[in-house]
């Protein structure tokens, strides 16, 4: 007979600021469904206030944050001390649970489980564990380098004050006392975040370039790796809270670019507590379903986490065509700037008028404002980024990048520059709208779109270019920790630019609990529900055998559209596609092995 799980779900530590409040702490899932009945959510807060009174701890935010599947339940507790915190926010929940009289499950194993109807005895285990967790010379260290304005940086292994070329790293277990500090040799380098639904890459990377051509040795971290001027220290997904920490160690960085992704900040939360710029690109559905997640409006709090690294000196840097920003932006503290496809935008004409950045398109033309005066940063359609002006989303991302430059002090000349010149090697931008032109016309598009929305933006920009002879290729795929419903959209998504020829692929690496094939089958469904034939709709679940499928069946005029998602096989894919376009290959001919 299976052993009952806990009524909860992914307790974890918060690193640092969250979505729930500014500093580290713990947060679970409660698991009982919806609606939480409030007599719970008081019984855990009042345990959460004795034990924190038990344990000496300062007072802060405990928050409740009902959703469709629950509540999210956090509290703010001392960052050297979230093992136990976890524990504690376990152990009241359970405890309010048992006093209820409701199923807690299977007794935990950890040491802070103790019998729920017995806190006396839990305090004392918990007290136990806070003491064996805490880091006595963390307190007067983080006083120290609040009063001089520098940021500290705490994880499990290490402490460093400073960031970059200022910093300074100490294993936890040997932390220096205050005077033992050089603190005149430690000093912050500029820091931009940059989160979003789409363009987060791009935009890390294009912000990246300026900041290198500024003449700052430049690191940053995106879902590719993390690098320093452009060379690979760390291949992975390095766009959370440990990939930011790990840069701002980085001894050599004169400045970092952080890419912030969704799934970071629910876990751990942010992982510098101060940044001089954060960009988020957009706002749009995705990954619905996760950590209490289950609407835009939640979503855009999550990506807006980001605003409470910036202080009165720094810049939040939004998108003006997204709507989901505009609502959220009155609620935001940190001062603001605005980029559009339309620099008459009212938020751009209002922003000129308080003498605060902005970006924005007129007459076809890039134009920056710094807060003084207007600078035109070239034609969008000469900017190899946008594919001739086709790429609306990377004529937003290079706003973004060029106003969150301008924030950082990167002169308008040099943004100007890199916009002239970024994207016209495959080298720029890899995995993101590159564009191949081969044999007889074919087009073929690689990209990481991988939402309704960025499938969108793609699939409209491949039919703009797209010979009327020619037929429709696209790779389709989707990551397994989506719901059904957001699987079925991201098909009713293609279906609505009428592709001819549908090739369904396994994401791999990106499987997450759904077996080989499971994700394909919601997929045929969707794309036959919404009209499209069964016979254009082909299975070759293997990423790059599927994109060679693609090719190896392209005529002339056809377009290829081509999300690669894996990041090895979208470096076989690109070889490829290389190879093909150097030896003048012709639609109908073999393809090299």
């Amino acid at each position: 007979m299976a052993t009952p799980e806990p009524p909860l779900d992914d307790s974890r530590r918060l690193t640092g600021p969250s979505v729930y409040f500014a500093e580290p702490g713990a947060a679970l899932e409660t698991g009982i469904g919806a609606p939480v009945p409030q007599a719970l959510l008081e019984g855990w807060k009042q345990r959460i206030e004795r034990a924190r009174a038990a344990l000496g701890w300062p007072g802060g935010p405990v928050v409740v944050r009902g959703h469709l599947s629950g509540a999210s339940l956090a509290f703010a507790a001392p960052g050297d001390q979230l093992y136990t915190a976890t524990e504690i926010n376990e152990w009241a929940w359970l405890a309010t649970l048992a006093e209820a009289g409701m199923p807690t499950g299977a007794p935990m194993s950890q040491p802070g489980h103790a019998p729920p109807g017995d806190e006396g005895a839990a305090l004392r285990v918990h007290r136990l564990a806070a003491a064996a967790e805490a880091l006595p010379r963390l307190p007067a260290l983080r006083e120290a380098a609040q009063a001089r304005g520098l940021p500290l940086l705490l994880d499990d292994e290490q402490l460093s004050i400073g960031t970059g070329t200022g910093s300074l790293t100490w294993d936890n277990p040997a932390l220096p006392r205050v005077g033992e500090v050089p603190w005149d040799d430690l000093h912050a380098i500029p820091v931009a975040l940059v989160t979003g639904s789409n363009g987060k890459t791009t935009t890390v990377r294009l912000l990246t370039a300026m900041a290198r051509a500024h003449g700052w040795s430049t690191a940053h971290s995106c879902t590719d790796g993390i690098y320093l001027d452009g060379a690979l220290i760390d291949e992975g997904d390095w766009s959370g809270p440990g990939g930011a920490r790990s840069l701002l160690r980085n001894r050599q960085a004169q400045a970092a670019i952080l890419e912030t992704a969704r799934g970071g900040l629910l876990r751990r939360g942010l992982g510098v507590p101060r940044a001089d710029v954060a960009v988020v690109t957009n706002v749009s559905p995705d990954h619905f379903g996760e950590y209490g997640i289950h609407d835009l409006d939640a979503l855009a709090r999550v990506k807006l986490t980001v605003a409470r690294a910036i202080d009165p000196g720094g810049t939040l840097v939004l998108n003006a065509d997204n709507a989901l920003l505009r609502s959220h932006a009155a609620a935001m503290d940190a001062p603001l700037a605005w980029f559009s496809l339309d620099d008459e935008h009212a938020l751009l004409r209002q922003a000129r008028a308080d003498g605060r950045r902005s970006a924005g398109v007129a007459g076809g033309r890039l134009r920056l404002f710094d807060g003084r005066q207007a600078h035109d940063l070239g034609a969008v359609a000469d900017m190899p980024l946008t594919l001739g002006g086709l790429a609306t989303h990377n004529v937003q991302n290079s706003a973004a990048a060029a106003l969150a430059a301008s924030c950082l002090g990167v002169d308008p000349d040099t943004i100007r520059s890199v916009l002239a010149g970024f994207g016209g090697s495959h080298a720029d931008n890899p995995g993101r709208l590159q564009r191949w032109t081969l044999g007889g016309g074919v087009q073929a598009y690689v990209d990481y779109a991988h939402n309704p929305d960025g499938l969108g933006q793609l699939l409209a920009l491949a039919r703009q270019a797209h010979d009327p002879g020619g037929r429709l290729h696209l790779l389709l795929g989707q990551a397994g920790n989506r719901t059904d419903e957001a699987i079925a959209d991201l098909a009713a998504t293609a279906a609505a630019y009428r592709p001819d020829r549908v090739v369904l692929k396994d994401m791999e690496g990106y499987m997450r609990g759904r077996e080989s094939g499971a994700v394909a089958r919601l997929l045929r469904a969707s794309l036959a529900s919404h009209g499209v034939a069964d016979g254009a709709v082909v299975e070759c679940l293997d990423e790059t055998d599927a994109a060679r499928l693609i090719l190896a069946g392209a005529g002339p005029g056809d377009s290829l559209v081509l999300p690669v998602h894996n990041a090895a096989n979208r470096g076989r894919v690109c070889d490829l596609l290389d190879r093909l376009q150097a030896q003048g290959w012709m639609p109908g001919h073999p393809l090299p092995e």
